[in-house]
């Protein structure tokens, strides 16, 4: 199962605190920004499954930076924390493109409860993902390759997904082990390397067009094209 990204910007420390070590006791990993312009750039820099964006942050606000990373074709589920609890604020925030909105303070239990929710919704809204002549149905979990079926192994699955969820991009062994194993994984284990073999030897082998290539130095890609 993949370990589930979350990116909170938030400039009070004991808030940040409490709401990164409260998710990572719920096996999120949770990457923390103190400004909305900090927080710009780690999201356009990393894959995140959901952001929780203060509204009240120095520099770039919550709110404009919810309208730059939409601006930007961002979809990732966005949940705005914010100390206003009036219904015009409320309105702004949702109207900026987030997702839900949830007034401090808050119960931490209500907190996780909407971004498991928002998880749930942004998974339930893309039933397949493919490329090529390769399609994998997300509620049958099944994997077909030139219409037929591979069997794959659930880590292979959970591997082959996280890379068709992020196809034509560059991802690095330290960003596949933590998305797939979790942070806690050794990062000079070869598991990477291993699984990237096995889900070879079923999606590539025997058909003429490779979908998986090795970027030297950098960690591996999954596109269209024979150059690896």
């Amino acid at each position: 199962m993949n370990v589930m990204r979350i990116l909170l910007v938030e400039d009070e420390k004991n808030v940040a605190s409490f709401i990164k070590k409260g998710l990572e006791e719920e096996f999120f990993n949770v990457d923390a920004a103190e400004s909305g312009s900090e927080g710009l750039s780690m999201a356009t820099a990393n894959d995140y499954d959901l952001m929780l964006l203060d509204i009240m942050l120095p520099g770039m606000n919550g709110i404009e930076l919810c309208r730059e990373l939409r601006r930007r074709g961002m979809k990732v589920p966005i949940l705005m924390l914010t100390a206003k609890d009036s219904v015009s604020n409320k309105v702004e925030g949702l109207e900026s493109g987030a997702d839900d909105y949830l007034t401090k303070p808050f119960a931490f239990s209500e907190l996780l409860a909407r971004i498991r929710a928002l998880l749930r919704r942004a998974s339930e809204s893309v039933k397949e993902l493919s490329l090529e002549d390769l399609r994998m149905d997300l509620l049958s979990r099944r994997v077909y390759r030139g219409g037929k079926e591979i069997v794959l192994t659930p880590k292979e699955f959970s591997l082959l997904e996280y890379l068709l969820r992020r196809k034509g991009r560059v991802l690095s062994r330290t960003q596949i082990i933590e998305n797939i194993w979790g942070y806690n994984f050794d990062p000079n284990s070869n598991v990477v390397d291993v699984h990237i073999k096995y889900l070879r030897e079923k999606i590539d082998t025997g058909f003429p067009e490779k979908l998986i290539h090795t970027v030297r130095g950098a960690g591996y890609i999954l596109k269209a094209g024979n150059d690896r």
